[in-house]
């Protein structure tokens, strides 16, 4: 029996790691996934709303560098607030570096050119924002996006309290329902798929199902 490719899940915030744990559980459980997390990272993202720094970049390289260490096939990162840092990790490494977004943005581009983007972290929107004009390149011209950041519904979860962390983002999809897809920004954004769907008409996609199967694809390709 070949052995069973290791995935290291690169997290920034705990938040994130139910949501991707359950994707690979049912998009790939035949992998082995291991955690990795630095919340400081997120703390100190914060302090930095416009760019993220060179130190800050080293300091992620780093972090991706530890997992290379512990056996890695392949690195999913699950904050998105790192672009240019995960940019500067892929190219450091032998094996595929997966963002959090790009095969949820794929996804939302096949429904149509108006898109509309849920957030709740907001120094990881302009970073996402020029991820996705990247994204849309000449390949879709004419697409655009709409996002709207809901700081509060990060606060509660932070907290524990999911059911508030759903209704607020739900409260403001309505603001989306003129879209062709609504994306939720964040993998712990994705806990409120059900409820967002609930309140409007466009699809709604969450990233960690999109990433398992993007890097999947790779690993077995």
């Amino acid at each position: 029996m070949s052995k069973a490719p290791r995935i290291v899940l690169l997290h920034a915030t705990p938040v994130a790691m139910a949501p991707i744990q359950a994707a690979m559980q049912k998009e790939w459980p035949e992998a082995e996934a291991v955690n990795l997390l630095d919340d400081g990272l997120s703390i100190d993202r914060a302090k930095e709303p416009d760019e993220v720094s060179e130190g800050m970049i080293e300091r992620f390289v780093d972090f991706g560098r530890y997992a290379q260490r512990i056996g890695a096939d392949g690195i999913l990162v699950t904050c998105s607030a790192f672009g240019p840092a995960i940019d500067r990790l892929a190219g450091t490494m032998p094996f595929p570096v997966i963002k959090p977004n790009e095969a949820m943005f794929e996804a939302a581009l096949s429904q149509g050119k108006r898109i509309g983007m849920l957030a709740t972290f907001a120094p990881s929107v302009p970073t996402m924002e020029a991820e996705f004009d990247e994204f849309v390149g000449t390949k879709y011209p004419g697409a655009s996006l709409k996002t709207i950041t809901v700081p509060d519904a990060m606060t509660n979860l932070r907290k524990g309290d999911a059911e508030t962390h759903n209704r607020l983002l739900a409260e403001r999809a309505a603001e989306l329902d003129d879209m062709d897809a609504i994306m939720l920004a964040h993998f712990s954004t994705s806990l409120a798929a059900d409820a967002v769907r609930a309140k409007v008409r466009p699809a709604v996609l969450s990233a960690p199902q999109s990433a398992v199967k993007r890097m999947k694809g790779l690993i077995e390709a």
